[in-house]
């Protein structure tokens, strides 16, 4: 059954029907929280006291403390790989990170650089490292949900006039606040995990529909795959956060192919600069006072990470 902890400034809390009941724990980050598996999987013995408070008197926090590790899969969805010009049969299994620095609270405000032209979403499911996942792990079918902890609802949020022209993900990706997670960590046992198909992502902006996809028929590569390919060469610690990628729906999407075409005979310098004043007519990047709203789950709810909600505001 799973089990959804909160966390704010001054404790962790674990989700009941009742409300939120305080963490009998003195945990200062999640994986020191992780660590101690015997008290999370009896919610009732984790409770400090039988009160619970509502849920909404809370202002809640990132349920994944930083710092820590954020591994992100890169054109994970076909459609969103479609969407991008490219044929998801040629995408190879590819990573990259983001600064830890970059996280925040499932309902602060995603604030834009002032250097920033065009500020861009994505919704993706984060797995939160549980256990070790040293270098040379072997990581089955059998076990790889060992090491899952659970799941998160994260914003993967994309500064594009940075990314594109200096093929920079680092610093598009990792300015504060472009990681927003939670409402909940979601602890999930393996029998849960094996339904990680079965969830859908949605993203709303201004409370309309931008990105809506069920993880089954288009993440091109799995958790399993991801842990695999990274326990090569990346160890992982309790805590740590793995983004799976965004399906179809941001803000940015390839030109027409002719114009995909006429662009690569182009300086490149001369390239970009083509390109973004195209996009300063798209009007689904992000603008200052929009609302950002992302929900995981799977249909009929046994597994829900809950609701993000964040206001973009401009620096």
């Amino acid at each position: 059954m799973s089990i959804a902890i909160l966390r704010t400034a001054e404790a962790w809390w674990v989700q009941t029907p009742s409300g939120a009941a305080r963490i009998a724990t003195n945990a200062a980050t999640t994986g020191e929280l992780l660590a101690d598996r015997a008290t999370l999987s009896n919610p009732d013995a984790a409770a400090a006291s039988s009160d619970a408070v509502p849920v909404e008197t809370l202002h809640l926090v990132s349920p994944v403390t930083a710092p820590c590790r954020v591994v992100a899969q890169m054109t994970n969805f076909a459609s969103h790989v479609k969407d991008s010009g490219m044929d998801p049969k040629s995408i190879p299994l590819t990573f990259f990170r983001k600064a830890s620095g970059s996280i925040s609270g499932p309902f602060d405000d995603i604030v834009k650089p002032e250097h920033v032209r065009f500020l861009d979403y994505e919704v993706e499911i984060g797995l939160v490292i549980g256990r070790p996942l040293p270098v040379g792990s072997t990581v089955t079918t059998d076990n790889w949900s060992d090491y899952v902890a659970g799941l998160v609802i994260a914003n993967d949020v994309s500064a594009r006039d940075i990314q594109l022209p200096k093929t920079q993900f680092y610093e598009a990706k990792s300015y504060p606040t472009f990681t927003p997670v939670g409402p909940a960590l979601v602890l999930l046992d393996s029998n849960e995990l094996k339904r990680f198909g079965d969830l859908r992502l949605r993203l709303r902006v201004n409370g309309e529909l931008r990105q809506d996809m069920q993880v089954a028929g288009d993440m091109i590569y799995s958790p399993l795959q991801a842990l695999q390919a990274l326990a090569r060469f990346q160890q992982l610690q309790p805590g740590d956060l793995v983004l799976t990628g965004t399906p179809e729906g941001t803000a940015l999407s390839a030109p027409a192919k002719p114009v995909q075409v006429i662009s690569s005979l182009l300086p490149s310098a001369f390239k970009w600069k083509v390109f973004f004043r195209q996009q300063a007519n798209n009007s689904k990047y992000l603008h200052d006072g929009d609302i950002v709203e992302a929900t995981v789950a799977t249909a009929e709810g046994t597994i829900d990470l809950g609701t993000q909600r964040t206001e973009v505001r401009y620096q």
